[in-house]
């Protein structure tokens, strides 16, 4: 800045000056780099006006047709291209929401452009599309809107003729089609313009220069305004602009301005960059969080899926460095079914180490609700594909967005062959910020993982300049490593990273090595490799800080509750699986000619797991999606009926197979039971179903039975229920009183009300379907009965009382509360049954159980164990678990007394003080305007006892959610049960199926019986078959201490030859010590572990 002569470099210094010279205004200079690439209103005289060389878009060189196929189906190349096409142009509109159109392209370069260096298609209809070549092939995807409008033209183009291709044109964009923001319900009239469609010449030096001087001018804003380093990034831009200027834009000036940004960034026109053998601290890697259904269905998802991988692919091809990781073995399978020359392609890049599975599981699934079977079919199902398709298995469980972290899930891991766990969703915390980046995250059994959480707090990194130093400057564990993973590509709605992206981290790693300042970015390594140099460091000896127990998600407390249907569907289907594999099972056993029916348990299997995916199940989903999964639970609940019938049959039990006039029942879980039930068809009738496992004893109730339950209004609208354990006292449908008979225990305080339902105001600050926020309890309104409660049972067997509560106009909750007669072997409970009628805006329904118990922890069972959790708000850590997760029961005891509240179906839970509150409706209008309207049925239970927590309330609790069904019919003319069926009939049945039995500590659970994978009677080929027959029980600790048991066996029906304890994937495991010839082997597990057993026939 200033005048006069200037002084030559190398001469000496003139005695006179020859002008003043200012000192640079720094924020002036700086702000000035903003006209130098941009598209505003210096973009005719900056490097845009530099950046094509030509274009044409003219009818002659670009010819555009159009197929549109009707009532927004999806078909395929070959059913869309049969079809005649019609002329369309720019500026058509294209729709409505989740339509397709075929675009038919004929492309004949200019003469004047087939020479030049690179030409491009140019396409943006602001939606996403799918270029196929004539012939067939999926080659690359397109994003819209701006980005990911490129596809570069083969060499063959350039001839002068006329060439053919297809898009594929979808009628949503990245994010889905909502109205207004993209978490809003879908817009099913949104249409789609084409603006571009043209040929263009790319002129490839100054789209380089755009990127060094973006991320040089990154330096400049961001690096910190007291180092050398920041100044001379801002000399350097501001040097390019001045170069640019003084040349006119011509390709020379550009030219030299590249030269000049070498100075800060050195050689960064290829993967050389990345040889130097300097210390990275950053290691970038490609990723593509495609959700599995969100704002989109799964149909739209499996075009995501092509999209998005065939631009890696591309780009594979183009960056040598690249290296791209994705999960979901869901995912890779469509694929193989729907694209099978896309999946060979994407094949060969996992051969050469490019293309990168990860995460081990069928989907990215929730973690809090599906029940512990399911996680470790999750791993096996997924495992198993990756296995028999590429040859590996995973060793990193990726999870990066889903909602909190079950307490076991690192046990689970270790038993899958995977010690390594990445996520970052924990940086979504509103209330208290996560304290590590990498530590080694113990499970409720003690076994451990090593975690890595992504410091930038994205999976869906941009790779800026930003990206690369936040990986550092954020990590919160330097004190025992110093290096981060930087997950970066679009994602959630797929595409996955662009050129840009890897065209930024060249120049990012070029600048630390010429530059300094910047932390070093590393491509080319795997997610593996990362975690590989962990683990060595751990092994010489860097302690890694720990966590004990679940990773909670301070956030999305409300989709324990949202789309309770889906959440009803997902659980009974997994006590329906559990059956199915049981019952075949022991099927195999009685009738070599039953084949046990693998494909229909796998096909079941991987339905239900895809349902768990982490925007599915918590109920995050558009409404599109639930009419799918309802359609897809639907056929799979009538194929496990039939499969059941199947195996019923077999066993000698099934309807069919039945007496006339004659009913049993099947126990299914591992412990004798018995249950108080209505005969079918017969209202005043009852019978006792007791005994098991297996055919159990259904025996009718007479009038003068011991034990009996009675009923009366004391006065008006306060009711008295009473049996040998419990008087109850029921004023206007809430229990005023509930005293233990036996303990002589008052367990409702006085002046309280339990089974009261009270409503809320339900407005969080964002994602309605997600989040339920703690003021939201401010808001709290008792329900108020709409009439009298009327008596619908009067005993001896059982007494019912239903009251009804008027929500709103349109809303209304008809509850029963039930008590059955005292069963000697049963611990009692009261029961409540619900039909609700929900049609509210933005509410929460819970029902209160205020109790007569302290303590400052509540119990509340999780997968395979129980979690703690504070019912104070000490702190702000405490606090923010105002809403938690639970499985089939919660329960506040102190010494020698407590309540569990037993559910059938729901999942939010919370407990203040004495106040236990179950959720049981939400009404949330965004992403999906319905969720939850209509008829719901609810039942949930009261289950006090003396004593602690332990075995009673695991067991009546899976009890309460397997309830007995009678098998068989009576015949019309007889509606009152006839005796049971003869003891010689199902002697044989009853026997084979308690012959697997676990005697010892009841704190240990028989949770499954199945078939071994890879028995050759019973493998599907995929992987190797193993000779011999097995059968594999999943067992665990069920209440937090070591314990001892043993696996019985009844050696006349099963002829076990030894006994394994393998791993989740039943790989071959160490014999288990035990006396073979009387069947019997030992079990001793630890605290909440849990063990696989193979019993080898």
């Amino acid at each position: 800045m200033g005048g006069g002569s200037r002084h030559v470099p190398g001469a000496p210094l003139p005695k006179i000056a020859a002008g003043p010279v200012g000192q640079q205004i720094h924020s002036i200079y700086k702000g000035r780099l903003g006209q130098f690439a941009s598209n505003g209103e210096y973009s005719s005289q900056n490097l845009q006006a530099a950046m094509y060389e030509g274009r044409a878009s003219d009818e002659e060189h670009v010819k555009l047709q159009v197929y549109s196929p009707p009532d927004l189906s999806r078909p395929t190349f070959e059913e869309a291209t049969s079809h005649e096409f019609k002329d369309t142009h720019v500026g058509a509109s294209f729709g409505p929401g989740w339509a397709t159109h075929w675009i038919k392209l004929t492309l004949k370069v200019p003469e004047e452009l087939q020479k030049k260096e690179h030409l491009e298609l140019h396409w943006d209809a602001d939606n996403e599309g799918l270029i196929w070549t004539e012939d067939g092939e999926p080659l690359q995807g397109l994003s819209g809107g701006g980005e990911r409008i490129e596809w570069i033209l083969p060499d063959s183009f350039r001839d002068g003729k006329s060439h053919t291709f297809y898009i594929e044109m979808a009628c949503n964009g990245m994010f889905g089609n909502g109205m207004g923001s993209s978490i809003q319900p879908p817009d099913p009239n949104r249409y789609f313009q084409l603006k571009v469609a043209d040929i263009v010449a790319v002129n490839l030096e100054a789209r380089a220069l755009s990127v060094d001087f973006w991320i040089i001018g990154d330096a400049a804003r961001e690096f910190p305004d007291n180092s050398w380093e920041e100044h001379q990034a801002l000399q350097i831009c501001n040097d390019i602009m001045d170069t640019f200027i003084k040349g006119h834009g011509t390709q020379e000036s550009i030219i030299q301005c590249r030269e000049i940004a070498r100075k800060y960034i050195g050689h960064v026109d290829s993967s050389k960059v990345y040889e130097s053998e300097k210390e990275s601290l950053v290691y970038a890697i490609g990723h593509c969080h495609i959700d599995t259904c969100w704002l989109w269905p799964w149909a739209e998802t499996k075009r995501k899926i092509a999209r998005s991988w065939s631009n890696q692919c591309d780009l594979m091809d183009r960056y040598p460095e690249h290296r791209f990781t994705c999960s979901q073995a869901q995912q890779y399978k469509w694929l193989e079914t729907l694209y099978p020359k896309l999946f060979d392609r994407v094949k060969s890049k996992i051969k050469e180490g490019s293309f990168q599975p990860v995460g081990g599981s069928w989907v990215e699934h929730d973690t809090n609700l599906p029940s512990g079977e399911s996680l470790v079919r999750q791993f096996l199902y997924g495992q198993r594909y990756f296995e028999s398709r590429f040859g590996e298995r995973c060793k990193t469980f990726w999870i990066p967005d889903t909602f909190g972290y079950s307490a076991q899930l690192p046990q689970l891991c270790r038993l899958a062959g995977m010690g390594r766990f990445f996520t970052q969703k924990l940086s979504w915390n509103n209330i208290n910020v996560f304290p590590h980046t990498t530590f080694n995250w113990v499970a409720l059994d003690g076994s451990q993982v090593l975690c890595h959480m992504a410091p930038d707090d994205t999976y869906t990194a941009s790779a800026h300049f930003g990206d690369v130093k936040r990986t550092v400057s954020q990590h919160k564990s330097l004190d025992q490593d110093n290096t981060g993973l930087l997950v970066f590509g679009k994602g959630d709605g797929g595409g996955g990273p662009t050129f840009e992206m890897l065209e930024k981290l060249r120049r990012c790693r070029g600048m630390s090595d010429n530059t300094g300042l910047l932390p070093r970015v590393k491509m080319g390594d795997s997610v593996e490799d990362y975690f590989a140099r962990l683990e060595e460091k751990a092994a010489n000896g860097t302690e890694f800080v720990t966590w004990y127990g679940e990773l909670y998600l301070e956030l999305h407390r409300g989709t324990y509750t949202t789309q309770a249907n889906n959440k009803w569907n997902n659980r009974h289907s997994e006590i329906m699986l559990h059956d199915i594999e049981y019952l075949a099972t022991m099927a195999t056993i009685k009738d070599s000619s039953y084949k046990y029916p693998k494909k229909d348990i796998d096909d079941i299997w991987e339905n239900v797991l895809l349902c768990q995916f982490h925007d599915c199940l918590p109920g995050s989903a558009i409404e599109v999606c639930y009419r799918d999964s309802d359609e897809l639970y639907a056929n799979l609940f009538k194929a496990g009926s039939q499969l059941l019938e199947r195996a019923l049959s077999v066993l000698g039990v099934g309807a069919n197979a039945s007496r006339r006039n004659s009913y049993t029942a099947i126990n299914t879980l591992p412990w004798s039971r018995a249950e108080i039930k209505k005969i079918p068809d017969s209202p005043n009738d009852y019978a006792i179903v007791h005994g098991g496992p297996g055919v159990v004893n259904v025996e009718a109730l007479s009038s003068t039975s011991k034990s009996t339950a009675s009923i009366k209004e004391v006065e008006e609208g306060i009711f008295h229920l009473s049996n040998d354990h419990f008087k109850i006292e029921v004023e206007y449908g809430s229990i005023t009183s509930l005293l233990d008979l036996i303990e002589d225990r008052e367990l409702i305080p006085s002046g309280q009300k339990a089974n009261q339902l009270v409503i809320f105001d339900d407005k969080p600050l964002n994602f309605q379907a997600w989040d339920v926020e703690v003021y939201h309890l401010r808001s709290r309104e008792e329900l108020r009965p709409s009439g009298k409660s009327q008596i619908v049972e009067h005993g001896p067997h059982r007494v019912s009382l239903v009251t009804e509560h008027k929500i709103s106009e349109k809303s209304w909750i008809r509850t029963t509360i039930s008590l059955s007669a005292s069963i000697d072997s049963q611990p009692p409970y009261v029961e409540m049954s619900s039909e609700v009628e929900w049609q509210e805006a933005m509410k929460i329904l819970k029902v209160e159980f205020p109790v007569d118990i302290t303590n400052t922890e509540a119990s509340y069972e999780t997968q395979y164990g129980i979690v703690r959790r504070p019912t104070h708000y000490n702190t702000s850590w405490d606090i923010a678990k105002f809403e938690v997760c639970c499985h089939k029961w919660a329960d506040l005891s102190e010494a020698g007394y407590g309540v569990s509240i037993l559910n059938d179906s729901k999942y939010g839970f919370s407990t203040a003080g004495n106040m236990m509150r179950l959720s049981l409706l939400r009404a949330p209008k965004a992403p999906d305007a319905h969720a939850d309207m209509g008829r719901h049925r609810v039942r949930y239970a009261i289950f006090p006892h003396a004593g602690p927590l332990d075995h009673r309330t695991v067991r009546t609790a899976r009890n309460f959610n397997h309830p007995f069904r009678l098998i068989g019919s009576p015949s019309s003319q007889q509606q009152h049960l006839p005796p049971a069926p003869s003891p010689s009939a199902s002697a044989s049945t009853s026997k084979l199926l308690s012959s697997i039995r676990l005697t010892g500590s009841p704190a240990l659970v028989l949770d499954a019986i199945k078939r071994g994978e890879d028995d050759r009677d019973v493998s599907r080929g995929d992987l190797p078959a193993r000779d011999g027959r097995s059968v594999v029980v999943r067992v665990y600790e069920s209440l937090g201490g070591k314990a001892r048991g043993v696996l019985e066996v009844d050696l006349d029906v099963l002829g076990v030859k030894k006994v394994e304890k393998c791993n989740l994937l039943e790989d071959e495991g160490l014999v288990v010590e035990g006396e073979k010839e009387a069947g019997r082997w030992k079990v001793q597990l630890r605290a909440f572990e849990v063990a696989t057993y193979r019993l080898w026939l």
